[in-house]
This record gives structure tokens, C-alpha cells and sequence, in this order.
């Protein structure tokens, strides 16, 4: 890594001038006097998402109802427009993919749908660093389902609290585990699982997989359909720029299809007979099925606009920019903050192929580094309880401000400044 790049401010400035991706930082807009390395957590307004959103806000102030059908992408079809949109990201056909509702609410469908318990094949299997609310929606079914999490949710252990091991992971898939879930990319390390080796090693054992691909969708180009998984869920505004509690998104493998989703509702009918309003439910045929009510437009629309960017970009020439970035930024923390001089230790992986879009720092002082460096508006992500989250996003942050993040944390480091904040956390880190 140390023949790749050089540590002086000058040369950050010649990465941005080589970058062929450049051009797309002037399409957001980027806090004043800020350093934005919270992409991970929510993505920043693009002005194409805000045309999206205000274009749809016109057609309701101008067509009301006729909306649904006279929009210049009617309403009654567009989740499906934005899916086909969003499914080359994925590796999957548009009708394997559906914009809809939050991920967790996902999740819950999903698992209420495909885990179908039966004597010897009864658990599901997880892991111990997945983010907690997938912990808790699983949990929460067993329950409901008569069954005791205690003894039917089977969690992977880590070695080291930061990485999941593979080979761990297979381990693991025993003849009595029926459905297995886990992250693309972990939340805390950015850690990159191997998803086909999972999915094979799942699917010789019988066992239906999923994956909540939250913190890799539009940072990773994903292969779904050539990987073999079952299903995936994930968030959109984190790397897909969606906004703040922005629609959510799910993947049904074509094997699975047509599917009766256990979380059964009228948006999810038939899209030629759903007005029929009978009371016998018939499902789409795609991955529409798994909709519930009707969409929530306004925390939609900025999908379109992010959709817009990405297909013009496109999503190796963003991974790769991405991994130069975050690459970039370990070699820096390497050759100024060195863990024996500065405290510092990377936690997440420097092997490309195993690393997401963010880069985890571990400290024993995260937390009040983390509120220095908010103080100097530069926007980390602090994960209790020594973690502090770099995410560099290709569409918007330059190669000058992973520099200047890092020059950031050393003079934080060497003058002490963090100790002029509180080692209490507040209510949101």
C-alpha cells in the first residue's frame, strides 16, 4: 500500500484532479465548511434527489389524485420503476426487486414468509455482530411463533469482536438450521463477507439464506442472482442517498417466485386486478407480492434521483473510486498515526476484497475524539464502544478531505484536545 500512494497534502490535491468521478461532488449538496465522513449513516441530498421529490410534489399540488395515473412516472407503478432501476446494482431482474416499506419491516416479512419450521429443521442461524435490530426482529418471530430464541436462534461467534470468519460461519450451518441471515458488510468493521461461498455452503445443507445488505447497497456491486441467494433486504438511505428514513428495498431470487408473503396487504395484489377488490388475495407474481399498503411517495422520490446519479456513474467505477478512498485513508492513518505512537488500530479489513465503504478506527478515547472532531466539522460515526466510522463516498467526499480528516485526528492526538469533552454518550452517537 505504501508504493500507492504519498502522504502530502499536494498529492491529495492530484488525486482529485486525476479523479474521473469528480464532477459528481458539485451535484450535492455538501455542508458548509464540512467534512462529510457520515455516508455510512445517511447519505447527503443530491440536487437530483431533491428534483425527484419536488417534481412529485408538484404533480400532487397540480393533478391530485390523477396523480396515480397521469405522473409523469404514475405513482400506481412506481416503487416497480425505481426496483428495475435499482435491481442492476443488485445482480438481480427488476422483478426480483421491490421498493417498499423499512427494512426491518422487511426483515419480519421475509423471515414470517420463508422460515418454515419442521421437526429437525427448526433454527436460525445469525451471528453475534450483526446490527441489533435484525437480532431483535428475529427473536421477536420465534417467539410469536411458539418458539424459544434461546434455543432456536443459533448465533456465530467472532474471534475477535471486530470479523466474522467464513470457515466459522459454515461451521455452523448444521442439518437442523433452516434459515440463516447475515450482513453483506457488518456494521461496525465493514467487513466484506464472502456471500457466494456462504450461499453455497448453505444451499448443500438445505438451508434457505438472506443477507440485510444495509451497509453495502451502493457501495458494493452486488451479484444476487449469479451468487444464488434466497433473499435481501436493505436500507436506502445510507449509500443510496434516499434520505432520512427514506423507503426501504427487498430481493426475492426468481427461484422463489411467485411467493405468498406471510405480511399479506392490498398493495401487494396483482397489479391488473387490484382494484377488482376481492377479498381473496392474489398475489403478484414479483417481488411487488411483499408490499403492504400503498407506497409512501414522499420518501421515495429521492430514490429516483440518487437511481439517476448511480446509473450515470456506475457502480464499478464508484467501487473502485471507493476503495481508493477508504485504501488512501488507512494509508495515512499507517504513515501519520501509526497504533504505536497514536493509540489507533484499524479494525476493519485492509484486503480490498473483504472491505465495505467505511473504514472503523478503534481508541480508547473514540468517544471524545469522536466530539472533537464534530467540533472541527468534521462528521465521523462513533459506534460504542471504541469505534469511530470513516465512510469517504465516492459520488461526494475528495482524496483532500480524507487528508484533512486524518491531519484532523493528529492534532486532536497530540495536543490532547479530546479530553475537553465527556466520556458520557449521548442519547444518539
Amino acid at each position: 500500500m505504501a508504493a500507492q500512494f504519498k502522504a502530502d497534502r499536494d498529492y491529495a490535491f492530484a488525486l482529485d484532479r486525476d479523479d474521473q468521478l469528480h464532477q459528481f461532488i458539485q451535484r450535492f449538496y455538501k455542508l458548509p465548511d464540512t467534512i462529510y465522513m457520515d455516508g455510512n449513516s445517511l447519505g447527503l441530498l443530491s440536487r437530483d434527489s431533491e428534483a425527484s421529490l419536488l417534481r412529485i410534489l408538484d404533480e400532487w399540488k397540480n393533478l391530485g389524485i390523477n396523480g396515480w395515473m397521469n405522473a409523469d412516472i404514475p405513482w400506481f407503478y412506481y416503487t416497480e420503476k425505481l426496483a428495475a432501476m435499482q435491481a442492476s446494482l443488485m445482480g438481480a431482474q427488476a422483478n426480483e426487486v421491490i421498493v417498499t416499506a423499512s427494512t426491518t419491516v422487511n426483515l419480519h416479512s421475509l423471515v414470517r414468509t420463508f422460515f418454515r419450521p419442521r421437526e429437525g429443521k427448526d433454527k436460525i442461524l445469525m451471528d453475534e455482530l450483526n446490527f441489533p435490530s435484525d437480532i431483535y426482529a428475529v427473536k421477536a418471530i420465534l417467539k410469536n411463533s411458539g418458539l424459544d430464541p434461546d434455543t432456536h436462534l443459533v448465533l456465530v461467534p467472532s474471534a475477535d469482536g471486530r470479523m466474522l470468519d467464513e470457515s466459522t460461519i459454515i461451521g455452523h450451518m448444521r442439518d437442523d438450521v433452516m434459515l440463516a441471515i447475515f450482513p453483506a458488510v457488518l456494521y461496525r468493521s465493514g467487513q466484506l463477507l464472502n456471500i457466494r461461498q456462504l450461499t453455497a455452503a448453505a444451499h448443500d445443507k438445505d438451508i434457505m439464506i438472506g443477507f440485510d445488505c444495509s451497509h453495502s447497497a451502493g457501495a458494493v456491486p452486488h451479484t444476487f442472482d449469479a451468487d444464488g441467494i434466497d433473499f435481501a433486504f436493505w436500507c436506502n438511505y445510507k449509500y443510496m442517498n434516499n434520505g432520512p428514513g427514506g423507503t426501504a428495498s427487498l430481493y426475492i431470487n426468481q427461484q422463489q417466485l411467485p411467493a405468498h408473503p406471510a405480511l399479506a396487504g392490498w398493495w401487494g395484489y396483482d397489479k391488473q386486478h387490484q382494484f377488482d377488490m376481492d377479498l381473496e388475495f392474489h398475489p403478484s407474481e414479483t417481488a411487488g407480492a411483499f408490499q403492504t399498503g400503498t407506497p409512501h411517495l414522499l420518501s421515495t422520490a429521492p430514490l429516483e434521483g440518487s437511481l439517476k446519479l448511480y446509473e450515470e456513474a456506475g457502480i464499478h467505477n464508484l467501487r473502485k473510486k471507493s476503495l481508493r478512498l477508504t485504501s488512501y485513508l488507512i494509508y495515512l492513518m499507517d504513515m501519520i498515526l501509526p497504533e504505536s505512537k497514536s493509540g489507533f488500530h484499524i479494525g476493519s479489513p485492509r484486503e480490498n476484497e473483504k472491505r465495505g465503504g467505511h473504514v472503523a478506527l478503534e481508541h480508547e478515547e473514540a468517544l471524545r475524539i469522536n466530539e472533537a472532531l464534530k467540533h472541527r466539522r468534521v462528521l465521523p460515526d462513533f459506534r460504542f464502544p471504541n469505534v469511530i466510522r470513516l465512510a469517504p463516498v465516492p459520488l461526494y467526499t475528495s482524496f483532500i478531505e480524507v487528508r484533512d480528516t486524518v491531519n484532523h485526528l493528529k492534532e486532536i492526538i497530540e495536543s490532547a484536545e479530546y479530553r475537553n469533552y465527556s466520556k458520557k454518550r449521548g442519547d444518539v452517537a
